[in-house]
């Protein structure tokens, strides 16, 4: 209809490198399953991008396929949700290329995770891992998103993107839209158990550290009962001095939906011990039905394809419209 109001379009992705954390989890697919109603939502398995980091090419294809099902036990609704992989949508590589023409040097060089992975894989420092912000543009540009679900710590992605597309557009007129951050208020930064000051991550050496959605029950409790905490033996938020409870407390917070001045009256004068457990408790019954709904899907091979090949013939739709355009405007001869 002519009146009717055209929805803001948001574009995410996280790489199927490991098994999705409940900081994956708490800090974005929760919050992505409550936008669908309000914006017009494509979500894919970023494999493209996995690939700077050598994967096991099966346990990269049983990856992606359980982070669609993860997805979609999650809440994220294929009817409602653009589900699909990145690397059954051409024209992210495509872009990507035009895209790395027109980012500088320097730019690149001063991206943090490029200094990150550099150091930890010393033997591997490619081409893709300096090069991946123009393809993490082209992922965003492609769509002309509106907004970039990320976590606060990931806003230098999303500011390189619009740096690259404000030189393309001021070069051949209006082209791309510029981005936003959407960063959630509860729950985007999900800390590790065992190194409270670093974020959780499935590349995290001590596994202790992480939990992860599928993960057993009585793991994640035991991985709770580890947990670092201090010796105030006081159950108080204080992200400075008291890191590991309150990375704790954050937890309990999105899982219950208590606040911290409840759950600091709730644990008054107790020690750490049923704090600790009582957090477990709540992770395990919150993931509880999405692993047994994830086991479900992956049980139904031909459902789970059906899915990721209706997402990618529609992200293709959107983002080869915004290629024509893009090969046009630098000169490229029409097919």
């Amino acid at each position: 209809m002519e009146n009717e109001v055209q929805k803001k379009r948001i574009l995410s992705g996280i790489q199927p490198s490991g098994d999705l954390t409940l900081g994956s989890y708490l800090g974005a697919i929760r919050n992505w399953a409550a936008l669908a109603d309000e914006y017009d939502c494509y979500y894919m398995m970023a494999d493209m991008h996995t690939i700077t980091v050598r994967q096991v090419p099966a346990e990269l294809r049983r990856h992606t396929l359980v982070q669609l099902a993860a997805y979609i036990a999650s809440g994220l609704d294929p009817e409602k949700n653009v589900l699909f992989v990145q690397s059954h949508v051409p024209a992210h590589a495509q872009l990507g290329w035009v895209l790395d023409c027109y980012t500088m040097f320097g730019e690149l060089s001063r991206m943090t995770q490029f200094k990150d992975k550099s150091a930890k894989n010393a033997d591997n420092i490619n081409a893709g891992l300096f090069t991946y912000p123009a393809l993490m543009a082209a992922d965003i540009l492609l769509y002309q998103a509106d907004l970039v679900p990320v976590g606060g710590d990931q806003k230098q992605h999303v500011e390189i993107c619009r740096d690259i597309a404000t030189r393309f557009n001021g070069l051949y007129g209006d082209t791309f839209k510029l981005p936003d951050p959407y960063i959630p208020k509860v729950g985007a930064r999900i800390m590790s158990l065992t190194t409270p000051t670093s974020k959780m991550s499935k590349s995290d050496k001590d596994q202790n550290g992480c939990v992860y959605m599928l993960e057993k029950p009585e793991d994640i409790l035991r991985k709770f009962k580890k947990a670092m905490t201090d010796s105030d033996a006081c159950v108080r938020f204080d992200s400075e001095n008291k890191p590991g409870v309150s990375n704790l407390m954050q937890i309990y917070s999105v899982a219950t939906g208590r606040d911290y001045a409840a759950i600091e009256a709730e644990f008054a004068g107790q020690g750490y011990g049923s704090f600790k457990t009582a957090v477990g408790e709540s992770v395990v019954e919150l993931l509880r039905p999405i692993r047994e709904e994830t086991e479900r899907l992956l049980a139904d091979k031909a459902y789970l394809e059906s899915v990721y090949r209706a997402g990618a013939e529609k992200a293709a739709y959107v983002a080869n419209r915004t290629l024509s355009k893009v090969y046009k405007k630098v000169g490229f001869l029409a097919r």
